[in-house]
């Protein structure tokens, strides 16, 4: 990781921020400058938060099983996709690999960054083709010169738009292919039935996974993101992200989630069995054509006229995302799996659309 960092990151010193300086609590505080008078009332918001997150990121560990000083928490996992990026990646010099189609915010954070992007897409089924990757890993390394090289290694599994999870087998493989940053994007993982590969940090100390408490958690307004990788990431993560990166409010409503874990569990049970019913019932829908296997809570769909059909959705109060300028998602509709009055509403309107467009 050292050899990967970038030279001022691994240099730098970082800021000090007041509550980094003392643990515990106290009875006056006049350290950071703050206003005394909470005008909101008992509720601390007049105080700085703990920039370290350490009671949420000992509930993640109760909760979630990830260790505790194996944590960082991000404002969202975007602020922490971000930080990889500015941790080992020299603008204008170095560069990421993708496999579309994937989350697109990873050639977002690239651009912002003046990173450029390589990529070996996945394959028209969505698996990994790893004869591709192979051939380009074995291409970089030739190529590499000390103001060039492949830093990080974007998966997404279950990767986003397609669904699909990809076996531990197949992660642990590109770990032992890459010689780079391996990022394992676990954001839909509470869906999945394949395991994290938060078990393989111990094996691979280039391994970074990323969570959420956004999608199974019921959580995304307080954009919690959490970091999994080895202790000594986390303290150069730690030391270069901003010092109150995740506000007490969002600490607070990400606590009080994890203590629901007997609900999320029956919830997302109910996910589940709900995703199946839509796939059922989708397969029944005159404009639908296929369904890809989902892993996650969402379904790729194609239709016969992705433009026309996400237009009359949303023209009847129905927001669904279209993803057909993705690579091999041409007429492709990402449905997200809703509570089942809002399924049932989306169905009616699919059928509908049918009717309306056989009247034309």
């Amino acid at each position: 990781m050292k050899e990967l960092l970038r030279e001022n990151i691994a240099n730098l010193v970082p800021y000090s921020c007041a509550r980094n300086d003392f643990t515990g609590k106290a009875e006056v505080y006049l350290d950071a400058n703050e206003n005394w008078r909470d005008f909101v009332g008992s509720h601390n918001r007049n105080r700085y938060p703990d920039p370290s997150c350490t009671i949420l990121r000992q509930a993640i560990d109760e909760v979630l099983g990830l260790p505790f000083a194996n944590t960082v928490v991000g404002n969202g996992s975007d602020e922490i996709i971000d930080n990889l990026f500015r941790m080992f990646c020299r603008p204008a010099k170095d560069s990421v690999l993708l496999m579309p189609p994937t989350y697109g915010a990873y050639r977002v954070f690239a651009d912002i960054n003046d990173v450029k992007v390589q990529q070996v897409p996945l394959t028209e089924d969505f698996a990994i083709d790893f004869d591709g990757l192979e051939e380009f890993l074995g291409e970089e390394k030739k190529q590499r010169t000390e103001d060039s090289r492949c830093k990080l290694l974007f998966i997404c599994s279950p990767n986003n738009p397609s669904g699909n999870a990809f076996p531990l087998g197949q992660i642990e493989r590109i770990c032992t292919m890459f010689d780079g940053i391996t990022i394992v994007d676990e954001a839909y993982f509470d869906f999945s039935p394949y395991a994290s590969a938060v078990s393989l940090l111990d094996t691979f100390p280039n391994l970074v996974v990323l969570r959420t408490l956004s999608k199974c958690w019921a959580s995304a307004n307080a954009r919690i993101g959490i970091l999994v990788a080895s202790k000594e990431m986390c303290s150069v993560m730690s030391s270069m992200k901003y010092p109150y990166n995740v506000g007490g409010p969002s600490q607070e409503v990400a606590l009080a989630a994890l203590k629901e874990a007997s609900t999320v569990k029956k919830v997302l049970e109910d996910l589940l069995q709900s995703r199946l019913i839509m796939e059922k019932a989708l397969l029944q829908v005159p404009c639908v054509e296929k369904i890809y296997p989902s892993d996650a809570n969402f379904l790729l769909v194609r239709v016969t006229d992705a433009l026309g059909v996400y237009r009359y959705l949303a023209e009847n109060g129905i927001i669904v995302r279209n993803r057909s300028k993705e690579k091999n998602c041409l007429n492709c509709l990402r449905l997200t799996i809703g509570n089942e009055e809002e399924n049932n509403t989306l169905l009616a309107c699919l059928n509908a659309y049918k009717v309306v467009t056989d009247g034309k």
